[in-house]
């Protein structure tokens, strides 16, 4: 494994988070702003944003009320349950079972998730962290079920936009809106604070349609565990739980992930992916062509 003790210079080469591309994992240094714009109006204090430099993510813990998560989590069960959506590519299944997985550009298929990417409250924060106007890049709703719901594997977000969907630079930002409860108990978001100023270089080229199989079990541009070891090491784990409607905000390259769900208690949320006006995708870095337009979309359109 490489690892870089001196920041290098970023006009050196054109792709400056080269991934995919090596047959030994690298650990390079950050490149980017976290925070670009100059921390004026918005709805994020100047103490959570100072925060979300350092660490990565702010929380905010009450950001739907009681109502609006009822409302939510209603359409998050008719949209489950419907059987020609479930039939849809949009629709992610399980890959042992035929549960539901993920549904993807969530906000193209219901209103109700539309005018939730859309209020102040949540592409306010956005706008305010990447300090220009954002469009969406991605949209989902997540389900993990009790007993049954399945693992997400540490992972940087930015390493598979920058390499299957051409993302140049690190100015994006996702939100995870619960529409449960998060207990230490059924899978909540863990994330390593810190992680986001080090981009993990990952071996393995990306394989024709890898998105098939990459939705259901990520195998190609996960972290090798000797550097998610010096990771946790170097900056520890923390884990969020909080109850239906709190929300957590994350830089694209934090190494984040989730355990299974054994406990009887479902955790379903909301995630939003908001990328700047003046960060669009380009041709895919690391990979033969372009993720589908739900998974990543290339309509830059701002949202308004």
């Amino acid at each position: 494994m490489t690892v870089l003790n001196e920041k290098l210079d970023s006009s050196a080469a054109f792709d400056d988070y080269p991934t995919r591309k090596s047959t030994e994992p690298a650990l390079l240094y950050r490149r980017d702003p976290v925070v670009w714009g100059d921390g004026g109006a918005g709805p994020i204090d100047a103490a959570d944003l100072s925060g979300f430099e350092e660490k990565g993510f702010l929380t905010v813990p009450e950001l739907l009320t009681p109502g609006e998560v009822a409302e939510c989590a209603a359409e998050l069960d008719r949209l489950a349950s419907d059987e020609t959506l479930k039939r849809d590519e949009r629709t992610v299944v399980e890959k042992d079972s035929d549960e539901v997985r993920s549904i993807f550009e969530v906000h193209k298929i219901s209103e109700l998730f539309a005018k939730l990417v859309a209020d102040p409250r949540v592409v306010g924060r956005a706008r305010q962290i990447l300090g220009s106007d954002v469009y969406v890049h991605q949209s989902r709703v997540n389900y993990k079920p009790g007993f049954r719901g399945k693992d997400f594997y540490w992972h940087s977000d930015f390493e598979t936009w920058h390499a299957e969907d051409g993302m140049p630079r690190m100015r994006a930002v996702s939100i995870s809106i619960g529409l449960t409860p998060n207990y230490l108990y059924n899978g909540s978001l863990m994330i390593m604070p810190g992680s986001h100023k080090t981009f993990v270089s990952c071996v393995g080229e990306t394989p024709e349609d890898h998105y098939r199989s990459s939705l259901k079990a990520q195998e190609i541009g996960t972290p090798d565990e000797g550097s998610l070891t010096i990771l946790a090491e170097r900056h520890g784990i923390e884990l969020f739980t909080g109850p239906a409607g709190s929300a957590t905000m994350f830089d694209c390259n934090c190494m984040h992930g989730s355990s299974g769900n054994i406990s009887p208690y479902p955790r379903s949320n909301v995630f939003v992916v908001f990328n700047s006006v003046e960060n669009t995708c380009v041709e895919p870095f690391s990979a033969p062509r372009r993720r589908p337009e739900f998974i990543a979309a290339t309509d830059f359109t701002p949202v308004a």
